[in-house]
């Protein structure tokens, strides 16, 4: 039996028409005019996202062991900078990734269902990474289309891709990245299966949401992050097939995955 979600009597059609978005925006964008480096940025999120969605993007799997080394590593690194060269600001940070000329030597690196955490979801991190001159990455599990990204994005474009048992559909993507100006693959090789990611399991994370008292109360307690989801078209996963919605998801993946590919 079909469950009954805002989405599905049409609440968002309604909200999209009530301009409330500046309110329950107004202190994460306090939030974010104070920050002042990475970590404060995560606290931001936390602060104005559902608990599940920030979870989703912060954890890792079992202990997350391997998440707090990889972390670690990088306050291992030292940057020695050059002496009596008479360098100063603005510095020259362009360099070359995946043979592409780009004015930043790193990139935001793919992430599954943007629009899970905002609204605008890929579609502003494209937008920032266009006007920075820095390569954006596309994951297999975006929610938003190729096509649409290299309309925003006209410079290097790096796609993440799952070989998945229906290769019609890799096909099919590959082409569609290729149409799309996209100038590299990242191929994923470490899925296959999922992880046991503990924190989604204590917190019931589903897409989308469930509708117990506990999510709910969540909800209302990140009413800016609600808004955004109840106001606005619930997403799909734009690069596997847009008959496949969210909640699909799941099934879709653990039909799909391909270990032996």
């Amino acid at each position: 039996m079909s469950t009954i979600t805002p989405h599905k009597l049409g609440v968002h059609k309604i909200l999209k028409h009530i301009p409330l978005n500046a309110i329950f925006d107004a202190p994460a964008k306090r939030r974010l005019a104070k920050a002042v480096n990475i970590a404060d940025l995560r606290l931001c999120a936390k602060a104005r996202a559902h608990k599940m969605v920030f979870d989703y993007l912060d954890a890792g799997a079992d202990d997350e062991i391997s998440l707090r080394r990889g972390k670690d590593a990088y306050s291992e690194l030292e940057m020695h900078y050059h002496v009596l060269s008479g360098l100063k600001p603005p510095l020259d940070l362009r360099t070359k990734i995946f043979g592409q000329d780009v004015k930043l030597p790193f990139f935001g690196c793919p992430t599954a269902g943007n629009r899970m955490f905002h609204w605008e979801g890929e579609t502003a991190a494209a937008k920032a990474a266009e006007h920075h001159g820095s390569l954006y990455g596309l994951s297999s599990l975006a929610t938003t289309g190729i096509t649409d990204i290299g309309k925003i994005h006209n410079g290097p474009k790096v796609f993440q891709l799952y070989v998945w048992k229906d290769r019609e559909l890799v096909k099919e993507v590959l082409a569609k990245a290729k149409e799309g100006g996209f100038n590299a693959l990242a191929l994923t090789v470490d899925f296959t299966w999922y992880g046991n990611r503990e924190r989604d399991i204590r917190n019931d994370f589903s897409i989308p949401p469930k509708y117990s008292v506990a999510q709910m109360v969540e909800a209302i307690r990140k009413p800016a992050w609600t808004y955004d989801f109840l106001s606005h078209e619930p997403y799909s996963y734009a690069c596997i097939n847009q008959d496949v919605p969210a909640d699909s998801l799941a099934a879709f993946v653990n039909s799909q995955i391909a270990p032996e590919f």
